[in-house]
């Protein structure tokens, strides 16, 4: 009997594969979220050829069936325009130098060309307003350069935006919280050029003031559920609710620091048991180094560590059974942290992600709103006509 059900199980686990790879083949596939950009500029890499560090490259994409990528344009707050266009510069040279792999894509329609023509379509997203530096001709200027979105603010706050670090951390020092009235008309301005608001590393008090400013669906390119996990760059059940209600969609982050309540306490363990190490290489080599040489010696504890990936389907069914499946999509936040959900290492792993959510009980249609349709709607609904 053991034998019979044993080989009941193989046979409904093939069967759930091939589903899951003729579904996720079928589908269009985007990350609203990768942070490899600034790495590219920083260690002179080329991400149209494999690499064996980081999380994303177009090869790996390509075996993952990832067909739309977002880029992240960031810098921290001592950087701004300048550095937002020279990340945009080696977009397009990657761009140039692999054109049979990857195509810059500005609309719905350009996407769905490109994907059609088995090419990945790259599109670009601005992590920060700082990066305009409060300046409304900068807002237009990124614009015309093909952003897509942008987060009105990193963990810095600007002087028209408070940041959800800020509100939590530096309310009273903050000049203002919230949006100025610059901060709303850089909005109605987003609104008019056809740049989706994004509201991922908001404070609350800015979340609202946008949501209230933006007469277009909003986005939140990188954030996960607060219900799990009281962190203050994920969103509350009445904050995902207030963004389906403009049409928008939260894009669930895979970190697991964001995912998972345990992650910190258990990092913090890890670094204080092998401190003493960590301080002996890095009289040696620099820090970077050194937590990478530590981290690769004890890689079955940072694996340990990782959030489990039932923790990952849990954040996006808590959304889905609050807005529904049009609202929710994938913001893996790729090349932006050090530690993501079990089995989903970099890009190439998303057809993992589509397996859990059939095992889940998800129907096509909502797997194939959550892997992209529901990005492209957004896109469509900010589009300029």
């Amino acid at each position: 009997m053991n034998k019979i059900l044993l080989a009941l199980s193989l046979l409904s686990a093939i069967q759930v594969m091939g589903q899951s790879s003729k579904l996720h083949n079928k589908a269009i596939v985007v990350d609203t979220h990768g942070d490899i950009m600034s790495d590219q500029i920083k260690f002179g890499i080329d991400i149209g050829k494999r690499q064996t560090g980081g999380n994303f490259d177009l090869i790996r994409a390509k075996e993952g069936g990832l067909d739309v990528q977002v880029f992240s344009i960031w810098c921290d707050a001592s950087g701004g325009f300048a550095m937002a266009n020279r990340q945009i510069d080696s977009l397009v040279a990657l761009a140039a130098r692999h054109p049979g792999m990857f195509k810059l894509v500005r609309t719905a329609s350009e996407l769905k060309l490109v994907v059609k023509s088995k090419r990945m379509a790259g599109m670009i997203g601005v992590e920060g307003g700082h990066m305009i530096e409060s300046k409304m001709e900068y807002l237009e200027a990124l614009a015309a350069r093909g952003m897509t979105y942008m987060t009105l603010t990193w963990n810095n706050s600007t002087p028209w935006a408070s940041s959800a670090y800020d509100e939590t951390f530096r309310k009273d020092s903050l000049k203002h919280v919230g949006l100025t009235d610059l901060g709303k008309q850089i909005v109605k301005r987003m609104n008019e050029l056809g740049v989706i608001v994004d509201l991922s590393h908001v404070g609350e008090k800015t979340f609202y003031d946008a949501i209230s400013t933006s007469t277009k669906p909003v986005m939140a390119s990188h954030s996960s559920a607060y219900v799990f996990n009281a962190h203050q760059r994920n969103l509350k059940d009445d904050q995902i609710k207030a963004i389906a209600r403009t049409g928008g969609v939260v894009f669930v982050n895979f970190y697991s620091g964001f995912l998972d309540s345990t992650y910190t306490r258990k990092q913090q363990k890890f670094n204080a048991d092998h401190k003493a190490e960590l301080d002996e290489l890095t009289k040696k080599t620099n820090l970077s180094n050194a937590q990478n040489q530590i981290n690769a010696k004890y890689g079955q504890e940072i694996n340990d560590m990782r959030a489990p990936l039932d923790l990952l389907v849990a954040h996006i069914d808590h959304m889905v059974k609050l807005v529904g499946s049009e609202h929710v999509g994938l913001g893996a936040d790729y090349d932006g942290a050090e530690s993501y959900p079990q089995h989903l290492d970099d890009v190439s792993d998303y057809p993992v992600l589509t397996e859990a959510l059939i095992k889940k009980g998800y129907s096509t249609k909502d797997i194939k709103n959550i892997l992209g349709a529901n990005f492209i709607r957004l896109l469509k609904a900010n589009t300029l006509k």
